[in-house]
């Protein structure tokens, strides 16, 4: 941490805090004290986390890399079934039908054994390694394509938009065996708790914070390491630093897969606090909205855009209740207010006024003082 910015130590402080703080008030405070924090409001945190880690990923290759991807909810949303499958295979013979092997929706179709592809999933290490694998060999094998062919710019972003949209309705068939368009639901427990308990919120809530810590911890590493250094310079001349000798592919290949590996993580976190994956988390539009939390907060900044993403969710859950009728302009609003007012997000552009203030004050501290002039006569 001694290498980081101030801004990332002062958010890694904040969440060291937010970990400690939200726990003891749910647990010790009655609940009509001011500083209680009621479970709702905890889950709600949880997945404010885990869209923060979902943000970071996008930062890392667009505010870096210069890779606007309009297609990571697509790792979000594998990385949200892996985790769904694992959880609907603890359910066993508690389900609607009591079939132990098969899920509710299996049953209801009328199929008779457990696809090839669900065998596993009843392992918690199985289906987490299957987390971070599924997203990133999909990006593996997406980008491998898309870089070796410099694809760039708004094509790539077109094509990562057409990625998602086309799994959005495979998944949405019921042949491809998970869930339909219902999806994945009616989860039980986690590794033998009960997901619908206290505690056990609690603890998804302090993983989703550990989650987003190391997640910026390697994101920072990454970015002030020389590979760092690399990426800015494919961000801002990439025909520049390919003729300087560095394969500008591999390293958009290996920034690509980390992030969607990132995202899949995310997505795992987040299923088991919300109850519920479909296919909806496969919508362009969900990706679109992913890349305004990084523009709101600070691209190029790791963590602004969990800021943007921890603001613009916030304000979707405040506006929805204060504003039934109108939340949509006044989260417009906020958008279009950034872009005119804030061109580098939150972050970016207080950095530029702080720097600007500084320079001044600097400026204004050296002027020479000029000795008043006495003539004698």
């Amino acid at each position: 941490m001694t290498g980081l910015p101030g801004g990332g130590k002062t958010f890694l402080g904040i969440l060291l805090v937010a970990a400690l703080f939200v726990p003891l008030s749910n647990q010790l405070l009655p609940a009509d004290s001011f500083f209680y924090v009621p479970t709702y409001m905890v889950s709600l945190l949880g997945k404010y986390l885990c869209f923060a880690l979902l943000a970071l990923s996008v930062d890392l290759i667009w505010g870096y890399c210069g890779i606007l991807s309009l297609g990571h909810g697509a790792f979000f949303a594998l990385g949200g079934y892996a985790m769904g499958m694992y959880l609907m295979r603890q359910i066993g013979d508690r389900s609607v039908y009591g079939n132990a092997q098969l899920p509710d929706f299996m049953v209801f179709l009328n199929w008779t054994e457990l696809p090839w592809y669900w065998y596993g999933f009843d392992i918690f290490a199985f289906a987490m390694v299957m987390v971070m694998v599924v997203p990133g060999l999909l990006a593996f094998v997406f980008g491998w394509f898309a870089f070796r062919s410099r694809v760039t710019g708004v094509y790539l972003s077109i094509i990562t938009q057409a990625m998602t949209y086309a799994l959005l309705l495979a998944f949405f068939r019921n042949d491809m065996g998970f869930g339909g368009n219902n999806g994945l639901t009616d989860f039980k427990d986690i590794l033998g708790f009960d997901l619908q308990a206290d505690g056990t919120r609690l603890g998804l809530y302090v993983a989703s914070i550990i989650a987003l810590a190391l997640g910026y911890l390697l994101c920072s590493f990454i970015t002030r390491s020389k590979l760092g250094r690399v990426l800015i310079a494919i961000r801002d001349a990439e025909s520049r630093t390919r003729f300087s000798g560095y394969r500008v592919e591999y390293y958009k290949l290996f920034v690509f897969v980390f992030s969607a590996v990132l995202a899949g993580i995310a997505g795992a976190l987040y299923v088991p606090q919300v109850g519920i994956i479909n296919p909806s988390e496969f919508s362009p539009a969900n990706s679109i909205e992913i890349v305004i939390w990084v523009a709101v907060g600070g691209r190029g900044t790791l963590w602004g855009a969990v800021l943007g993403a921890m603001l613009v969710n916030w304000g979707k859950s405040y506006f929805t209740g204060a504003f039934p009728e109108g939340w949509l302009f006044l989260l417009g609003g906020l958008f279009i207010g950034t872009t005119l007012f804030l061109p580098k997000g939150i972050v970016g552009t207080s950095g530029i006024w702080i720097e600007k203030f500084n320079r001044w004050r600097q400026n204004s501290v050296s002027l020479p003082v000029i000795p008043a002039q006495v003539k004698e006569e």
